[in-house]
């Protein structure tokens, strides 16, 4: 369900931190190897640089009527031989950040009826869904 919405969308909502710990969101792309979430960023923008220095970020999905997505973990820089499957087609001059995303939490919110619907997901804990009248 999370994937599906995050592969409906071009282009989706990053949330990284400031270095004065406020919030800057951005838009960003993400693909999936695999089962891991990635994304990328140009050399130096603002975004990879809040993740370098604090890896923990939000995405959320390109909303619509099926409802509406959000992710947050940390991202983790990819680098060397393993960068080399983050690269669809010709490297970006100037080269690029890859980032995957270790998944912490994920949420798909949803009106299913008359219902607010939420389903939350962690690590070793399954879905556990939230329904609101």
């Amino acid at each position: 369900m999370v994937r599906e919405r995050f592969e409906a969308a071009e282009t989706h909502i990053l949330a990284t931190l400031r270095k004065d710990g406020s919030p800057r969101v951005s838009g960003t792309e993400v693909d999936f190897q695999g089962q891991d979430l990635s994304f990328g960023s140009m050399p130096n923008a603002v975004k990879a640089l809040d993740l370098l220095r604090d890896g923990r970020c939000a995405i959320h999905a390109h909303p619509s009527a099926d409802g509406d997505v959000k992710v947050a973990g940390t991202a983790e820089e990819v680098t060397g031989e393993a960068k080399s499957a983050y690269v669809t087609g010709k490297e970006p001059p100037g080269g690029f950040h890859a980032f995957r995303l270790d998944l912490r939490e994920a949420v798909h919110t949803a009106v299913e009826g008359d219902e607010l619907v939420i389903r939350f997901w962690q690590p070793g804990q399954g879905v556990r869904v939230i329904r609101r009248k």
